[in-house]
């Protein structure tokens, strides 16, 4: 998400202006990729970044609207300003159809994370713990600090929709789980791991190991996570 302002759904102007580091799950796996074509790790790794603006205009997309994804299944848009899990989910079903047999995503998705986990861990989501398992091996030897969210079923229950497979988002109660349940729709059994980095994207203060900013999150555990595939 190159910026976002939420579109008709808009933001409040009070710290809009962060929106630029919107896109750090995209950049996270842009610089992965980067690294991972140098040291040529013994897996084939595959890196998708799906790049939209979200702003208000005569063309945005409105609440109430039903759009139809990649999978062919259909969103009710409740709340344009939950628009990255829509570019997501094309994402994930493109991964998919390329051949990919396993999935991890990072966006900075929800404020829900940041309310949970504050801005010191980023929030991990999975539907096979075996494979968050090598992801958080991987994080943990790079001293990025993750943390295992649940994905109960009963979470599911709040994305149903009557006019369309399910909404956009699923009210304040759990959001960032919702919203992870939102993308588990549509990776099937294919093991995947989804990562909220909308708390621990960026740093509104600098620290003695940090400059304030983007931080660059996830980077080091992708390259980590590729490196160690084959002796795992």
């Amino acid at each position: 998400m190159t910026f976002d302002t939420g579109g008709i759904s808009i933001k409040p102007s009070e710290g809009m202006e962060k929106m630029r580091y919107d896109m750090a799950g995209a950049a996270a796996v842009l610089g992965a990729m980067r690294a991972i074509a140098q040291l040529k790790p013994a897996v084939a790794v595959t890196g998708i970044i799906p790049t939209v603006e979200n702003m208000p205009g005569s063309k945005a997309q409105r609440p109430g609207d039903i759009v139809t994804s990649l999978s062919g299944k259909t969103v009710e848009v409740l709340n344009t300003d939950a628009e990255g899990r829509l570019i997501l989910i094309d994402a994930l079903t493109y991964a998919q159809r390329l051949g990919c047999t396993h999935l991890v995503d990072a966006a900075t998705l929800t404020g829900a994370i940041v309310v949970a986990l504050g801005g010191v861990r980023a929030g991990a989501f999975t539907n096979n713990e075996a494979f968050l398992g090598k992801l958080m091996s991987a994080a943990k030897y790079e001293g990025e600090k993750m943390w295992h969210m649940p994905l109960d079923a009963e979470y599911r229950d709040a994305l149903k929709s009557e006019f369309a497979d399910l909404h956009n988002i699923g009210g304040r109660p759990g959001g960032a789980i919702t919203a992870a349940h939102f993308l588990r729709d549509f990776v099937g059994e294919t093991p995947w791991v989804h990562l909220d980095i909308a708390g621990t994207g960026w740093l509104d203060e600098g620290k003695p190991h940090m400059a304030k900013g983007a931080t660059g999150i996830c980077v080091r555990t992708f390259v980590r996570l590729a490196q160690s595939w084959s002796v795992q």
